[in-house]
């Protein structure tokens, strides 16, 4: 597969700073470091499959300092079939900025990368109709960078990530154009899309709408509407939704999410797994348990 949306897994600006008098009398400022290792039956990011329907092992460590600076590092497994050539992993690092009122208005600012380590394609960046071949093959990787902008109230979370790299999750003419003229029943939306010319991704924007509610005691509903916005590739732009219930028990936090996606493209979406095609945008429950430590 040539290209694959993200990233909801970048909000590293979310959880709220606290401080306290005694802490700020201290010559060294106190410090908060939240870590959890999470355990899926299918790692989502924005609605899409990045485990290809399988199973995933997620750890996240988040640094959070009294002064408003927060950071993150977070290691997740994916598809070697989908982030072909790669380790199988993808690493989340962020850096960001929060202030306001936690039950109130509060924001916050950032910058974030996605990495795919050794994750990378050849695809046609270009194609003859006279000959009706394709050339200028080059290689394109899955690895994006962000920055990050966010406006809360109280629970409602709201949140913008602008991509800054050259292309978002390999979201290229090769990537995009090169898929669609790979997977579809009919190639003439993919020949239009090589007619544009050679183009990358960057400027693409992704926005996020967030809400959750406490039903019981240690019992959340998270609700979760998202969209993206893929420069020069219309076909790539797509919404998600996602209603997630979780629940604090015995140490873990059990959650129970559903996600759904609405794309232009779906080919963009399916990847060749032996001898048959597979989706990774069709709706689905995942379960996850997660320990904090």
């Amino acid at each position: 597969m040539r290209f694959m949306p993200t990233i909801s897994r970048l909000a590293l600006l979310l959880p709220v700073l606290s401080g306290s008098a005694c802490a700020i009398e201290r010559e060294v400022a106190s410090y908060n470091i939240d870590t959890e290792i999470s355990l899926k039956t299918d790692q989502r990011t924005r609605g899409i499959s990045d485990s290809l329907l399988h199973p995933a092992l997620q750890l996240h460590t988040e640094i959070a300092h009294e002064s408003g600076i927060i950071a993150l590092a977070e290691i997740v497994s994916v598809s070697k079939k989908q982030f072909v050539g790669g380790s199988g992993t993808g690493v989340t690092l962020g850096l960001g900025y929060r202030w306001g009122d936690p039950e109130a208005w509060h924001f916050g600012v950032g910058v974030a990368t996605e990495l795919f380590p050794g994750a990378k394609f050849q695809a046609p960046h270009s194609f003859d109709l006279n000959t009706f071949t394709p050339g200028d093959f080059k290689s394109t990787d899955f690895n994006s960078n962000f920055l990050l902008f966010e406006a809360n109230y109280g629970a409602i979370e709201g949140r913008m990530l602008y991509v800054v790299s050259d292309t978002y999750r390999g979201a290229d003419t090769g990537g995009v154009c090169g898929q669609m003229l790979q997977l579809a029943t009919d190639p003439t939306d993919a020949l239009a899309c090589y007619g544009r010319g050679d183009h990358n991704s960057r400027g693409s924007m992704l926005f996020d709408l967030n809400y959750s509610v406490d039903l019981l005691p240690a019992t959340t509903l998270t609700l979760h509407v998202g969209q993206q916005k893929v420069e020069n590739f219309k076909e790539a732009d797509f919404s998600d939704y996602q209603i997630g219930i979780s629940r604090a028990q015995w140490g873990f936090d059990w959650s129970l999410d559903w996600y759904s996606t609405d794309s232009n493209a779906r080919e963009l979406y399916q990847v060749q797994d032996g001898n048959r095609l597979r989706a990774t945008d069709n709706d689905a429950f995942v379960f996850s348990v997660t320990r904090s430590f």
